[in-house]
This record gives structure tokens, sequence and C-alpha cells, in this order.
């Protein structure tokens, strides 16, 4: 992918997470790196196996909700470009789930590896293709019928990659975004500073998408159900320091997490920040 920072360290530091996103999110084979739809916050005395099943769960309802909201059966079972799809989980989902062939793109040469892995466990080793590569620079033209990026988007320069979508998609062809965006400036320097990335508002994407010559088809603020996913990861933090003493070191890593979370919940609460389903259409 390009970035708002260099690609080496943004590979080093997902490099570096993926133990810690199994530990969170796993077991496999479909293994989530994105928010989730939680309506309610957990129980006080939820221990950390149970919010790690709640969040598996949050996750999966999320791609089940977007499937609905974008007409999967018949926009997602084609040729699909899953951009940024972390270690598979997504794009294991929609082969499985909607008989989509997928390539699967990430930056990260350790994770094209799992997601082959974990496809194959899924029995859908045929149907996922995982694909290092950066995300301007995915080979061919008029190739996919819809590309999908699930909270990856705002990792990417807008304008060239929606440009660079707008060649890979044939004619009709629809782009499915689920990212957060911004909705307030006040959020803008800590969520990028923590998260390492550059988040945008929904304007921005819809105007960068209009340059490419992709038209706005939907935009679903779904920002109130997925406040309290946010209230889950700060719980399950909170657990898993109570199972585990942490070190001097660690105990600085969980002080910024446990603040960056709570960041994101109160962005959804006030609207400094929108966690928002967008989806697009190339010109037939």
């Amino acid at each position: 992918m390009t970035l708002h920072a260099n690609i080496h360290d943004i590979t080093a530091h997902f490099e570096g997470k993926t133990q810690a996103i199994l530990q969170r999110y796993g077991p496999g084979p479909r293994v989530h790196y994105h928010a989730g739809i939680v309506d309610d916050p957990p129980a006080p005395d939820a221990s950390a196996q149970v919010l790690r099943r709640q969040l598996f769960e949050a996750q999966e309802r999320i791609l089940r909700y977007a499937a609905e909201v974008w007409d999967s059966p018949t926009s997602l079972s084609g040729e699909i470009l899953d951009v940024g799809c972390g270690l598979g989980g997504g794009a294991i989902f929609w082969a499985q789930e909607f008989g989509a062939r997928v390539t699967a793109v990430t930056c990260v040469p350790s994770h094209a590896n799992w997601v082959a892995r974990f496809a194959a466990h899924a029995g859908v080793e045929m149907r996922v293709s995982p694909l290092v590569c950066d995300a301007l620079e995915v080979p061919g033209e008029n190739r996919y019928d819809a590309a999908v990026a699930v909270d990856s988007s705002c990792y990417l320069l807008r304008r060239k990659w929606f440009q660079r979508l707008a060649r890979l998609l044939r004619p009709g062809g629809r782009v499915f975004i689920m990212d957060c965006f911004l909705g307030g400036p006040q959020y803008q320097e800590q969520f990028n500073r923590y998260w390492r990335t550059r988040i945008g508002t929904v304007d921005e994407y819809l105007a960068a998408a209009a340059q490419a010559g992709l038209a706005a088809e939907s935009v679903d603020d779904i920002s109130h159900r997925t406040r309290h996913f946010w209230t889950t990861t700060l719980a399950l933090m909170r657990a898993e320091a109570k199972d585990v003493p942490l070190s001097a070191t660690n105990a600085i890593g969980y002080d910024a997490s446990l603040r960056a979370h709570a960041l994101v919940r109160q962005g959804l609460c006030d609207q400094g920040l929108r966690y928002v389903l967008i989806s697009f259409r190339k010109a037939s």
C-alpha cells in the first residue's frame, strides 16, 4: 500500500502485531482485524475468553450486515479484490459465504502466508489468492467485479487509489468500503498517531471517487452500533492485564492502547469519529 508514512515502517508495524492479532482475534480460520457490531456493553465480570468470543462474533456480525446492505450474493460473488486483507478473514468470508474468487492484497509478506494457510484450512484455497503488493500497483485492467476494503482504506492515498480502482474494475464494477472516518478535527492527530494511518472524511472519499469516475451509491453510518465494540476491547484489555502481570515496558503500551481505544469509543459517541459503509459504482 502507498501510505502517509514509509511503507516499510507500516509493514514492520503489522508484522510485529501478527501474534497479538492471532491471540486476540484467532484462532481462525477466519481471523478479522477490524471493528464489529456490538449493541450492548459486555457484562462487568466477563472473562477474557468470553470477551474474545464476543469480539469475533461482532466482527462476523458486521460482515453479515455489510453483506446484506451491499447485496453480496450478487455484488460479491465474482472476481473480488480485497484491499488490505489482514490475515484473510474477510477474503475467506466472501469466498465461503458467496463463492467469490478473491485476490487478497496485503503489504505484509508473512500475512500472505497466513491467508494461504487459513484459506486451506477453510477449504477455499482455490478461491482465495494472496498477493503481496502495493494497493496502487495491483496488476490488470477491467479485471474485477468489485473491490472491498474493510478498515484499510484509511492507509491509502485516496485519489490515487480510486483512480487505480477505476481501471481495475470491469464496467459496472463496485467499490465497497467499511472504515472509521473523521467527523471532527479534534480526533485527527491522536487517531493518526496511534493507528499509524491518515483518517479522512466521508466528503473527501466522495470527492476523490467522483474524480475517478466512480459514482456514490450508498452511505450508511453505523457509528451507534460499533461504539460498544470498543467498550468490549477495553474490557478485554483490562481482563488480560489481570490474568498476566505487565512489565514496566508493557504497561506503557497498555496505557497507550487504553487511551486510544477509549478515544475511538468517545469519538463514535459524539460523532467526532464515524463508522460508515460506503459503496460506489463504475459506469457500465
